[in-house]
């Protein structure tokens, strides 16, 4: 079996799993429409294969196997500007329980470390950046990686200007019952944060900003492999930006967010595949 048939047989299944599938048939029948699970799994195949709406579904009208992996044929596939507007009908919920569940395709190590990055917002032109007002390029991005899996287990985005601090914990509660540990580096420096993680049963390797002797102190106990390991989400990252793009591509918000929350998901399920 090649590598796209596995994928695409494991997308179809969380796929199902995540929108509740009810034994909808994949293709319109009757005047009807795609069963939600489908378009699911068209779009993870089109940011698999990075390629346009267009590129994307021309290629897999040459791949019989794989389309019926998702129950269609070559003649079911929707025209390209169809899988544009499902895509933002389908709710964020969907494409977050997705992504938990791709994550779930993975060991849990308990150990998980948080960073931060920023993708590219690619736009079709000057012309409609200044007649919707388009000015923040960059999209910034914040993780909750597994450090032994490379499993991300949330995401957070924002064209703001807010401090990893404020994020850290947004992004860490709800996966903190689950984790032993958790790295990160002084940008998350917060006592807040630390006894948040805490009370939860986690244990905080954020190093402090050395201002007094004490903060070298703190640092320097620790320091070690476990710590170290904060470096698995910079890793992530960069297999994201080499494998799926550095850009996304949504002209809202929203789109945006769902897209990135999508190329995590794609990641989740090839690595789950490679172990």
């Amino acid at each position: 079996m090649s590598k796209i048939s596995r994928f695409t047989s494991k997308v179809v299944q969380l796929a199902k799993n995540a929108v509740g599938e009810r034994g909808e048939v994949a293709a319109p029948e009757g005047g009807g429409g795609f069963a939600e699970y489908a378009v699911v799994s068209l779009h993870c195949l089109r940011v698999y294969l990075q390629k346009s709406y267009r590129e994307a579904l021309d290629l897999l009208s040459e791949m019989p196997q794989i389309l019926g992996e998702i129950g269609l044929d070559a003649a079911d596939l929707p025209d390209h500007s169809t899988l544009v507007k499902r895509f933002d009908r389908i709710k964020t919920a969907i494409w977050r329980v997705l992504l938990r569940l791709s994550a779930q395709e993975h060991e849990p190590s308990g150990h998980a470390a948080i960073d931060a990055t920023f993708f590219d917002r690619e736009n079709a032109s000057k012309h409609y950046c200044r007649r919707t007002n388009y000015r923040v390029q960059t999209l910034k991005a914040t993780a909750l990686a597994d450090t032994e899996t490379q499993a991300i287990l949330d995401v957070h985005c924002t064209t703001e200007k807010r401090h990893d601090t404020q994020l850290g914990w947004q992004v860490a509660r709800a996966d903190a019952g689950d984790l032993a540990s958790l790295a990160a580096d002084k940008g998350y420096d917060w006592m807040e944060l630390r006894d948040k993680l805490r009370e939860e049963g986690v244990r905080p390797l954020i190093k402090h900003r050395e201002f007094q002797p004490i903060d070298h102190a703190h640092n320097a106990r620790i320091d070690g492999p476990r710590y170290r390991q904060r470096a698995m989400c910079e890793t992530v990252f960069s297999t994201i930006k080499r494998t799926l793009g550095d850009a996304v591509r949504a002209r809202t918000w929203y789109g945006e967010f769902r897209e990135l929350v999508l190329m995590c998901t794609v990641h989740n399920i090839k690595q789950s595949l490679k172990q």
